[in-house]
């Protein structure tokens, strides 16, 4: 995109301006699963099918584009187009699919607001990385730490093991954590363990009990009772859901 190649690991998005070419390509193995969102901010387009977004790149017309929706007091999503989502905003983005797969009554309008959220999501999130990593000479290490959190979420990542990592004493890594994340270390944890453990119970047919381990829970009840905090539903009955869907 823009003449620079961006790579992508599991669970990061990738924000994608109006009007500007890219490409695509899986390099990953066996396979990989998208979650995209095409959204119109200021309702300047016609679009009902997946035709309507379709460029001719023989006959470019460049009123088709819509405009990139910018925030007061915020920079672009596109100045740095490669994000870490939350939970909560992979949620968010999961609803707006479903609403307009759907499209009960108000379909539109839950959808913009959804979107709205998710936007509002991304620009916190980027902001206050920015600020924590700016005033921080351990933010570069805590976003490596994070990162490794999310390859091998089954490790044990207490709040001593993180400590230990970053060569500084519990509190001290816990703010400075926080300032970085958005997110204290347990919440973090948490919010990346759940993720993959909800695109396993969507992706494969392991048992519930496999998916828990693999995602640092070895005890089935405990899993199910996180997850079913987080979701409302059981993991077997989220499987089964998500496949209807």
């Amino acid at each position: 995109m823009n003449g620079e190649r961006h790579a992508l690991a599991a669970g990061q998005l990738v924000f994608l301006p109006s009007g500007v070419y890219h490409r695509n390509e899986v390099v990953s193995s066996p396979y990989a699963k998208f979650l995209g969102i095409h959204f119109d901010f200021f309702d300047e387009l016609a679009i009902q099918t997946e035709a309507d977004m379709v460029v001719n790149e023989e006959a470019v017309q460049l009123d088709k584009f819509g405009e990139e929706a910018v925030a007061e007091s915020f920079a672009p999503l596109s100045e740095t187009p490669v994000y870490t989502p939350s939970l909560a905003c992979v949620q968010l983005m999961e609803q707006i699919v479903h609403e307009f797969t759907m499209r009960p009554p108000g379909y539109e309008l839950a959808c913009k607001a959804l979107m709205l959220n998710v936007l509002s999501l991304l620009l916190r999130s980027r902001s206050a990385r920015e600020a924590a990593e700016g005033a921080s000479v351990h933010g570069p290490k805590i976003a490596a730490l994070m990162q490794q959190i999310e390859a091998d979420p089954a490790e044990a990542w207490t709040n001593r093991e993180l400590a230990r990592r970053l060569s500084m004493n519990e509190d001290h890594m816990a703010k400075l954590f926080k300032q970085v994340a958005g997110m204290p270390p347990g919440e973090f944890v948490g919010s990346i363990r759940h993720r993959e453990a909800r695109r396993l119970l969507r992706e494969t047919d392991l048992p519930v009990e496999t998916v828990g381990e693999r995602v640092g829970y070895r005890d089935i009840h405990y899993f199910s009772r996180i997850f079913r905090r987080h979701e409302g539903i059981s993991p077997r009955e989220y499987r089964k859901l998500s496949r209807i869907l």
